[in-house]
This record gives C-alpha cells, structure tokens and sequence, in this order.
C-alpha cells in the first residue's frame, strides 16, 4: 500500500505524487482510488488501490538510478528493425513495462534515428509521450525542475547526435562527389568504365 506523499510511477502515464485517497461508490459498490498528482502540466490521474499490482504502480527510482538513465541516453543505440511497424510495436511493448531504463532506450534510439533519417509521424508521436514519462520520473528523483532536467537530457545526447551529423554530412558529402564525377563524365563525352570493358571484350573476341 502507498501512502500520501510517496512518489509512485504509473506505467505509460508517467510519475507523480501521490496527495490523496479518495473513496466513490460505483454500481452501488464503494472503491477507493489514490489521487496522483503529475509533476508537469498539473494534472491529477485516479488509480483504483485495488489493481495497484495489475497496473504496475513502483515507487520512483533513486537519484543514483537517475544518473545511469542519463548515463545510458548518452550511449550507442540499439539495434532496430528497418520495418516501421516492427520497430514501432518493440518500442510500445518497452514503454509498458513501466521500467525507466526501457522508455530511455526508447527516447535514445528514436531520439537518434530523427536525427539520422527523420520520424513517421506516429514515432514522432511516441517520442513525444516517452519523453514525457521520462522526465517527469526524473524530476522527481532528483527534485529538480522541468527546465532543468530536459537541459541534461540534451547534454547526454549532445555527443551522440553531434557524431551523428557528422557521419552523416559525410555520406551527403560522398553522395554530392558521385554526383559531380558522374556529371563531368556525361559532359565530357567519356564513356561509362563498364561499357569500356564490354568493349574491349567485343574486340577480344573479334581477335579470336
């Protein structure tokens, strides 16, 4: 059982604190459900005490545990299907474990992939909402502010995106060099490599 005060997790809610218990009858049957108030935005969710542990409600991680997640947001992404809708599943099935180090993975690979290839709208989306969760624990575990927190977010990503954009400047670099060669050959006159071989191949065989 929770109590007033007790910092709680609600999976695929978010985190929040718990400032009430509150008791309504429903089809002539009294149930109580804990008053939990979300950190960001304000806002109060009711969760019935008698499914705490079909839900999954957990008590917030500690501030030690707060430094790996932004430990591990600073790391290499993890390996993702290239098929939208198998990525899209694997990462839904993260965020309803309720396991913080889970939704970070998830805001890390998504977090990285927009950077290097963009987001479907439904991924944007899904960011959106772990992000949320994300830091929403997070500021509780540290008692620090929104602001705040979303600033050490950034800071952990900072040189993965930046290795990132890097790379990928490199690729369009590439990409823009094929492009020119492939330009000057056509202006040029000159033929293509492979249509010089079957070339000679045709006078090889003449020869013989």
């Amino acid at each position: 059982m929770f109590e007033k005060g007790d910092k709680i997790v609600y999976p695929n809610h978010g985190a929040g604190t718990i400032v009430g218990v509150k008791t309504k009858e429903i089809l002539g049957e009294e149930k109580k459900y804990y008053i939990m108030k979300l950190p960001i935005g304000d806002m109060k969710v009711m969760i019935p005490v008698e499914k705490v542990d079909e839900i999954g409600l957990r008590d917030v991680i500690d501030e030690d545990e707060a430094d790996d997640i932004f430990s591990l947001l600073g790391g290499k992404k993890s390996d993702m299907s290239q098929n939208w809708n198998r990525r899209y599943r694997a990462n839904m099935e993260k965020l309803k474990t309720g396991d913080i180090f889970e939704v970070g993975k998830v805001v890390r690979d998504l977090t990285i992939r927009d950077e290097q290839k963009g987001l479907s709208t439904g991924e944007k989306k899904m960011l959106s909402n772990a992000r949320q969760i994300l830091i929403s624990e997070l500021v509780l575990a540290k008692d620090m502010e929104k602001e705040e927190i979303e600033n050490m977010i950034e800071e952990s990503f900072g040189e993965n995106l930046e290795t990132d954009r890097e790379e990928k400047n490199e690729i369009d670099a590439e990409d823009e060099e094929e492009n020119d060669d492939e330009v000057k050959e056509k202006d040029s006159g000159k033929e293509p490599e492979k249509e010089k071989d079957t070339e000679k191949e045709k006078v090889n065989e003449e020869k013989s």
